[in-house]
């Protein structure tokens, strides 16, 4: 025997049609506020040294500063964060990627290695730093762009192995995307060692305006590649 008078179920399935209705729009809610959620810009944090900095040079001018003119003028929804301090060594970088990982950013460029190379430091403790930077790093699931050069020869070939080796290494244990020569695309721009002085400072360490415009061109791609995987994830 039905307990209901006969008018209540057309009031039931009344109520349970707009149970249904609003459960419906709160996933196409929901499914559209995800797809704006991936196609707002994507921040990217530079952790780097003197050349993420740009030593020498006017901001627009500096490695940040030509790459977000690059991303701009390609039409890349990209914003990038100069986290770069001059003489950083990778301890230093260690000890400053929590407080750099701020809420907005969506993923990071590691650029560091060469103050320790110059200093001396052993290949061991500069891949220990490197290490636990880019665990933290993954600890925040946030996709890694990491940035390396080779060691001078003048240490020797046991350092030099250690050293080169380290970046492609930690690369493939962090599944981060690799960049394993900062100044490759100088250094196969220049034929003559005489025309070094038009793509380095007086210093011949830091590249100037037109040797970071080298630097921009060859990196930026892997950038974009970067900025296509924070949205992804």
């Amino acid at each position: 025997m039905n307990i209901f008078p006969r008018h209540w179920g057309g009031i039931l399935y009344g109520v349970e049609g707009l149970r249904y209705k609003l459960a419906t729009l709160a996933i196409i809610v929901a499914c559209g506020l995800a797809s704006t959620a991936k196609s707002e810009t994507v921040v990217i944090a530079a952790l780097g040294d003197s050349i993420t900095n740009g030593y020498g040079l006017a901001p627009e001018d500096g490695l940040i500063g030509q790459l977000q003119t690059w991303m701009d003028e390609q039409g890349h929804d990209v914003r990038l964060i100069n986290a770069g301090v001059s003489g950083d060594t990778t301890a230093g970088g260690r000890a400053r990627i929590e407080w750099t990982l701020t809420p907005e950013v969506d993923a990071v460029i590691v650029e560091l290695g060469g103050n320790d190379m110059m200093r001396g430091i052993a290949p061991s403790d500069s891949r220990k730093n490197l290490d636990e930077t880019l665990a933290i790093i993954q600890s925040r699931d946030l996709p890694t762009l990491l940035v390396g050069l080779p060691a001078a020869s003048n240490f020797g070939a046991d350092y030099k192995a250690e050293f080169d080796g380290m970046y492609p290494s930690l690369a493939e244990q962090y599944q981060a995307l690799l960049y394993p020569d900062l100044f490759a695309s100088v250094r196969d721009t220049i034929t003559d060692p005489t025309a070094l002085k038009t793509y380095m400072q007086d210093d011949a360490i830091h590249p100037n305006a037109k040797g970071v415009a080298e630097i921009v061109k060859d990196i930026a791609p892997l950038v974009v590649e970067l900025a296509d995987r924070a949205r992804v994830d």
